[in-house]
């Protein structure tokens, strides 16, 4: 879970309800959910449009959840105030 430090920041795992909404373009990866020739649309296999037709929808679902989480807390947006010293991981030698 997210959790909040002293200086304001979120950081962690942060989850929305939004979310589960990216589940549904998942289902084209479910292959007898369209394994199917007819019905057909202007003469194209249901196969195929029904693949186009989920382009479509996956990218209105990506879009809704953009436009619905991004106004979460992720950071201030200020300058971050660490120096190089502080972000080194390593051993002093």
């Amino acid at each position: 879970m997210s959790t909040a430090k002293q200086d304001g920041r979120v950081r962690g795992f942060q989850f929305s309800p939004w979310n589960l909404l990216l589940i549904i373009p998942l289902l084209i990866l479910v292959t007898p959910l369209f394994n199917f020739d007819g019905p057909r649309l202007f003469g194209m296999p249901f196969f195929y449009w029904f693949q186009l037709a989920f382009v479509v929808i996956g990218v209105l679902c990506t879009g809704i959840v953009y436009w619905a989480t991004r106004q979460k807390p992720g950071s201030t947006g200020g300058k971050d105030e660490l120096s190089v010293d502080d972000l080194d991981e390593g051993e002093a030698r």
